[in-house]
Protein backbone atom coordinates (compact mmCIF):
# COMPACT_ATOMS: atom_id res chain seq x y z
CA UNK A 1 0.00 0.00 0.00
CA UNK A 2 1.14 3.39 -1.09
CA UNK A 3 3.31 5.12 -3.31
CA UNK A 4 3.57 4.89 -6.96
CA UNK A 5 4.38 7.15 -9.88
CA UNK A 6 6.42 6.93 -13.47
CA UNK A 7 10.27 7.11 -13.00
CA UNK A 8 12.20 8.55 -16.12
CA UNK A 9 15.82 7.88 -15.73
CA UNK A 10 18.45 9.41 -18.32
CA UNK A 11 19.38 6.57 -20.47
CA UNK A 12 23.19 7.23 -20.13
CA UNK A 13 24.74 7.10 -16.58
CA UNK A 14 27.01 9.99 -15.39
CA UNK A 15 25.34 12.82 -17.41
CA UNK A 16 23.36 15.21 -14.86
CA UNK A 17 19.52 16.04 -15.56
CA UNK A 18 20.60 19.22 -17.52
CA UNK A 19 22.21 17.64 -20.21
CA UNK A 20 20.22 14.11 -20.61
CA UNK A 21 18.37 14.02 -23.93
CA UNK A 22 17.00 10.53 -23.77
CA UNK A 23 15.08 8.90 -21.03
CA UNK A 24 13.97 5.74 -19.99
CA UNK A 25 10.24 5.31 -18.76
CA UNK A 26 9.16 3.09 -15.62
CA UNK A 27 6.55 1.90 -13.15
CA UNK A 28 8.12 3.15 -10.07
CA UNK A 29 7.03 4.38 -6.68
CA UNK A 30 8.89 1.81 -3.44
CA UNK A 31 5.67 -0.38 -2.26
CA UNK A 32 4.94 -0.76 -6.00
CA UNK A 33 8.25 -2.21 -7.00
CA UNK A 34 8.39 -4.08 -3.61
CA UNK A 35 5.17 -5.80 -5.17
CA UNK A 36 6.86 -6.42 -8.60
CA UNK A 37 9.81 -7.95 -6.88
CA UNK A 38 7.31 -10.38 -4.87
CA UNK A 39 5.18 -10.94 -8.10
CA UNK A 40 8.61 -11.62 -9.82
CA UNK A 41 9.58 -14.48 -7.46
CA UNK A 42 6.17 -16.08 -7.88
CA UNK A 43 3.89 -14.58 -5.09
CA UNK A 44 0.50 -13.22 -5.67
CA UNK A 45 0.59 -9.34 -4.98
CA UNK A 46 -2.10 -6.69 -5.23
CA UNK A 47 -1.18 -2.62 -4.43
CA UNK A 48 -3.62 -0.46 -2.99
CA UNK A 49 -2.94 2.99 -4.43
CA UNK A 50 -3.79 5.68 -6.74
CA UNK A 51 -2.70 7.22 -9.77
CA UNK A 52 -4.42 10.38 -11.70
CA UNK A 53 -6.90 9.66 -14.47
CA UNK A 54 -4.42 10.64 -16.98
CA UNK A 55 -2.31 8.70 -19.57
CA UNK A 56 0.56 8.08 -17.10
CA UNK A 57 -1.75 6.51 -15.14
CA UNK A 58 -3.47 4.53 -17.80
CA UNK A 59 0.24 3.44 -18.03
CA UNK A 60 0.83 2.58 -14.47
CA UNK A 61 -1.57 0.17 -14.48
CA UNK A 62 -0.79 -1.61 -17.61
CA UNK A 63 2.83 -2.03 -16.76
CA UNK A 64 1.22 -3.63 -13.11
CA UNK A 65 -1.10 -6.02 -14.70
CA UNK A 66 2.27 -6.92 -17.31
CA UNK A 67 4.22 -7.74 -14.19
CA UNK A 68 1.54 -9.53 -12.54
CA UNK A 69 0.53 -7.88 -10.18
CA UNK A 70 -3.53 -7.00 -9.72
CA UNK A 71 -4.25 -3.83 -9.63
CA UNK A 72 -8.03 -3.91 -8.50
CA UNK A 73 -7.65 -1.44 -5.85
CA UNK A 74 -5.63 1.06 -8.18
CA UNK A 75 -7.83 3.82 -8.24
CA UNK A 76 -8.07 7.32 -10.04
CA UNK A 77 -8.17 10.83 -8.47
CA UNK A 78 -9.31 13.23 -11.14
CA UNK A 79 -7.97 16.53 -9.40
CA UNK A 80 -4.34 15.14 -9.26
CA UNK A 81 -1.82 14.16 -12.21
CA UNK A 82 -0.08 11.21 -11.62
CA UNK A 83 3.41 12.06 -9.99
CA UNK A 84 6.77 11.59 -12.00
CA UNK A 85 10.20 10.82 -10.39
CA UNK A 86 13.23 11.57 -12.19
CA UNK A 87 16.82 10.40 -11.36
CA UNK A 88 20.74 11.38 -11.82
CA UNK A 89 22.34 8.39 -12.14
CA UNK A 90 26.44 8.53 -10.89
CA UNK A 91 27.27 5.72 -9.97
CA UNK A 92 28.81 3.96 -7.49
CA UNK A 93 27.21 5.70 -4.92
CA UNK A 94 25.35 8.83 -5.91
CA UNK A 95 21.55 8.98 -7.20
CA UNK A 96 19.68 12.35 -7.10
CA UNK A 97 15.63 12.01 -6.56
CA UNK A 98 13.55 14.49 -7.68
CA UNK A 99 9.93 14.13 -7.12
CA UNK A 100 7.41 16.19 -9.24
CA UNK A 101 4.40 15.38 -6.70
CA UNK A 102 3.17 18.88 -6.41
CA UNK A 103 0.15 20.15 -5.56
CA UNK A 104 -0.07 16.50 -4.30
CA UNK A 105 0.30 12.98 -5.22
CA UNK A 106 -3.00 10.94 -5.71
CA UNK A 107 -1.20 8.12 -3.95
CA UNK A 108 -2.01 10.39 -0.87
CA UNK A 109 -5.68 9.77 -1.35
CA UNK A 110 -6.96 7.17 -0.20
CA UNK A 111 -9.62 7.46 1.85
CA UNK A 112 -9.84 5.38 4.87
CA UNK A 113 -13.66 3.93 3.85
CA UNK A 114 -12.26 2.97 0.51
CA UNK A 115 -9.78 0.37 1.76
CA UNK A 116 -11.13 -2.79 1.39
CA UNK A 117 -10.23 -3.92 4.90
CA UNK A 118 -11.39 -7.62 4.38
CA UNK A 119 -8.95 -8.09 1.55
CA UNK A 120 -6.05 -6.18 3.98
CA UNK A 121 -7.00 -8.90 6.94
CA UNK A 122 -6.56 -11.71 4.24
CA UNK A 123 -3.70 -10.68 3.25
CA UNK A 124 -0.68 -12.78 4.19
CA UNK A 125 1.77 -10.37 4.25
CA UNK A 126 1.14 -6.30 4.17
CA UNK A 127 3.15 -3.80 3.56
CA UNK A 128 3.19 -0.55 3.98
CA UNK A 129 5.57 3.13 3.88
CA UNK A 130 6.47 5.65 5.77
CA UNK A 131 5.31 8.10 2.96
CA UNK A 132 2.14 6.75 3.36
CA UNK A 133 2.01 8.28 6.81
CA UNK A 134 2.99 12.11 5.47
CA UNK A 135 -0.49 13.67 4.81
CA UNK A 136 -4.21 12.68 5.14
CA UNK A 137 -6.31 11.12 4.42
CA UNK A 138 -3.52 8.52 3.70
CA UNK A 139 -2.43 8.37 7.03
CA UNK A 140 -5.72 7.54 8.06
CA UNK A 141 -6.06 5.18 5.81
CA UNK A 142 -2.53 3.06 5.99
CA UNK A 143 -3.28 3.61 9.71
CA UNK A 144 -6.69 1.90 9.76
CA UNK A 145 -4.86 -0.63 7.17
CA UNK A 146 -2.71 -1.62 10.17
CA UNK A 147 -5.54 -1.78 12.72
CA UNK A 148 -8.15 -3.50 10.71
CA UNK A 149 -4.78 -6.50 10.68
CA UNK A 150 -4.39 -6.28 14.46
CA UNK A 151 -1.00 -7.93 13.80
CA UNK A 152 -2.16 -10.98 12.08
CA UNK A 153 0.04 -12.65 9.77
CA UNK A 154 3.25 -10.73 8.65
CA UNK A 155 3.13 -6.56 8.86
CA UNK A 156 5.99 -4.70 7.35
CA UNK A 157 6.74 -1.08 8.04
CA UNK A 158 8.93 0.26 5.44
CA UNK A 159 10.66 3.21 7.10
CA UNK A 160 11.33 4.79 3.98
CA UNK A 161 11.98 8.40 5.32
CA UNK A 162 11.70 10.97 2.39
CA UNK A 163 12.04 14.08 4.34
CA UNK A 164 11.19 16.08 0.84
CA UNK A 165 7.60 14.77 0.92
CA UNK A 166 6.82 15.57 4.90
CA UNK A 167 5.44 19.09 5.90
CA UNK A 168 5.59 17.88 9.63
CA UNK A 169 7.50 15.44 11.49
CA UNK A 170 7.08 12.29 11.48
CA UNK A 171 7.36 10.75 15.16
CA UNK A 172 3.52 10.49 16.21
CA UNK A 173 2.54 8.39 13.32
CA UNK A 174 5.51 6.45 13.08
CA UNK A 175 5.52 5.51 16.31
CA UNK A 176 1.63 4.50 16.20
CA UNK A 177 2.96 2.18 13.00
CA UNK A 178 5.42 0.26 14.70
CA UNK A 179 3.45 -0.04 17.50
CA UNK A 180 0.81 -2.32 14.87
CA UNK A 181 3.04 -4.34 12.70
CA UNK A 182 5.02 -7.18 13.34
CA UNK A 183 8.50 -6.23 11.22
CA UNK A 184 10.31 -2.82 10.26
CA UNK A 185 12.95 -2.55 7.84
CA UNK A 186 14.70 0.96 7.49
CA UNK A 187 18.33 2.19 6.96
CA UNK A 188 20.62 3.97 10.07
CA UNK A 189 19.28 7.18 8.54
CA UNK A 190 15.69 6.26 9.03
CA UNK A 191 16.14 4.25 12.34
CA UNK A 192 17.34 7.29 12.97
CA UNK A 193 13.97 9.48 12.62
CA UNK A 194 12.04 6.33 13.72
CA UNK A 195 13.91 5.88 16.96
CA UNK A 196 16.35 8.02 17.82
CA UNK A 197 18.86 5.55 17.64
CA UNK A 198 21.45 5.16 14.36
CA UNK A 199 23.95 2.47 15.65
CA UNK A 200 22.57 -1.10 14.28
CA UNK A 201 22.44 -2.79 17.11
CA UNK A 202 21.14 -0.15 19.10
CA UNK A 203 18.45 0.73 16.48
CA UNK A 204 17.44 -2.78 16.20
CA UNK A 205 16.93 -3.00 20.21
CA UNK A 206 14.55 0.24 19.33
CA UNK A 207 12.65 -0.79 16.74
CA UNK A 208 11.88 -4.11 18.92
CA UNK A 209 11.11 -2.01 22.14
CA UNK A 210 8.68 0.28 19.36
CA UNK A 211 6.23 -3.01 18.96
CA UNK A 212 7.44 -4.87 16.23
CA UNK A 213 8.84 -9.15 16.11
CA UNK A 214 11.40 -8.45 13.65
CA UNK A 215 13.86 -5.63 12.99
CA UNK A 216 15.88 -5.11 9.80
CA UNK A 217 18.45 -3.12 9.69
CA UNK A 218 20.29 -2.33 6.06
CA UNK A 219 23.92 -1.02 6.20
CA UNK A 220 24.79 -0.25 2.79
CA UNK A 221 28.90 -1.60 1.64
CA UNK A 222 28.48 -3.46 5.97
CA UNK A 223 25.50 -5.67 4.57
CA UNK A 224 22.00 -6.13 6.91
CA UNK A 225 21.44 -6.83 10.61
CA UNK A 226 18.24 -8.41 11.17
CA UNK A 227 17.10 -9.44 15.09
CA UNK A 228 13.76 -10.77 16.21
CA UNK A 229 12.55 -10.25 19.70
CA UNK A 230 13.26 -13.99 20.68
CA UNK A 231 17.20 -12.76 20.04
CA UNK A 232 17.83 -14.49 17.16
CA UNK A 233 19.96 -12.53 14.95
CA UNK A 234 21.26 -12.72 11.45
CA UNK A 235 24.30 -10.19 10.08
CA UNK A 236 24.76 -11.12 6.43
CA UNK A 237 27.53 -9.52 4.29
CA UNK A 238 26.58 -7.55 1.07
CA UNK A 239 27.24 -9.09 -2.43
CA UNK A 240 30.06 -7.38 -4.02
CA UNK A 241 28.34 -5.63 -6.94
CA UNK A 242 28.99 -3.31 -9.69
CA UNK A 243 26.91 -0.08 -8.67
CA UNK A 244 24.84 0.81 -11.80
CA UNK A 245 21.62 2.22 -9.83
CA UNK A 246 21.05 1.55 -6.28
CA UNK A 247 17.73 3.27 -6.09
CA UNK A 248 15.92 -0.09 -6.67
CA UNK A 249 17.95 -2.52 -4.61
CA UNK A 250 16.46 -1.97 -1.14
CA UNK A 251 12.56 -2.42 -3.17
CA UNK A 252 14.41 -5.79 -4.78
CA UNK A 253 15.42 -6.75 -1.11
CA UNK A 254 11.52 -5.67 0.21
CA UNK A 255 10.00 -8.17 -2.07
CA UNK A 256 12.48 -11.51 -1.48
CA UNK A 257 12.27 -10.85 2.28
CA UNK A 258 8.21 -11.41 1.58
CA UNK A 259 9.47 -14.18 -0.12
CA UNK A 260 11.55 -15.28 2.22
CA UNK A 261 8.88 -14.84 5.31
CA UNK A 262 6.21 -16.68 3.48
CA UNK A 263 8.43 -19.17 2.57
CA UNK A 264 9.22 -20.12 6.46
CA UNK A 265 13.11 -19.40 5.68
CA UNK A 266 15.39 -19.30 9.16
CA UNK A 267 16.34 -15.79 9.20
CA UNK A 268 19.67 -15.88 7.47
CA UNK A 269 18.77 -17.28 4.50
CA UNK A 270 15.91 -15.13 4.18
CA UNK A 271 17.97 -12.13 4.95
CA UNK A 272 21.02 -13.72 2.52
CA UNK A 273 18.44 -14.29 -0.18
CA UNK A 274 16.85 -10.97 -0.02
CA UNK A 275 20.59 -9.55 -0.14
CA UNK A 276 21.46 -11.07 -3.48
CA UNK A 277 18.25 -10.07 -5.32
CA UNK A 278 19.19 -6.31 -3.85
CA UNK A 279 22.30 -6.43 -5.36
CA UNK A 280 21.18 -7.97 -8.50
CA UNK A 281 19.15 -4.01 -9.15
CA UNK A 282 22.19 -2.35 -8.26
CA UNK A 283 23.75 -3.65 -11.61
CA UNK A 284 21.09 -2.80 -13.46
CA UNK A 285 19.47 0.70 -14.38
CA UNK A 286 16.24 0.23 -14.16
CA UNK A 287 13.91 -0.61 -11.20
CA UNK A 288 10.71 -1.98 -11.67
CA UNK A 289 11.87 -3.71 -14.76
CA UNK A 290 14.79 -4.67 -13.19
CA UNK A 291 13.55 -7.21 -10.77
CA UNK A 292 14.96 -10.78 -10.38
CA UNK A 293 13.40 -14.00 -10.75
CA UNK A 294 14.06 -16.69 -8.60
CA UNK A 295 16.31 -18.51 -10.63
CA UNK A 296 18.81 -15.27 -10.81
CA UNK A 297 19.08 -14.91 -6.96
CA UNK A 298 19.62 -18.61 -6.80
CA UNK A 299 22.33 -18.16 -9.74
CA UNK A 300 23.99 -15.48 -7.59
CA UNK A 301 23.84 -17.24 -4.48
CA UNK A 302 25.21 -20.62 -5.87
CA UNK A 303 27.69 -18.81 -7.42
CA UNK A 304 28.42 -16.26 -4.22
CA UNK A 305 30.63 -14.16 -6.05
CA UNK A 306 30.57 -10.69 -7.52
CA UNK A 307 28.44 -9.31 -10.08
Amino acid sequence: MGRIGVDLYPLKTGVPLAEADTFGKFLGGSPTNVAVAAARLGRRVAVITRTGADPFGAYLRSELRGFGVDDRWVGEVARYPTPLTFCEVFPPDDFPLYFYRLPKAPDLEIEPDEVDLEAVRAARVFWMTGTGLSAQPSRSATLAALEARAKSGTTVFDLDWRPTLWDGEPGDAYARALGLATVAVGNAQECAIATGESEPRAAARALLAAGVELAVVKQGPDGVLAMRRDGTTAEVAPVPVEVVNGLGAGDAFGGALCHGLLAGWDLAQVIRYANAAGAIVASRLACSAAMPYAEEVEEVLAGAGAL
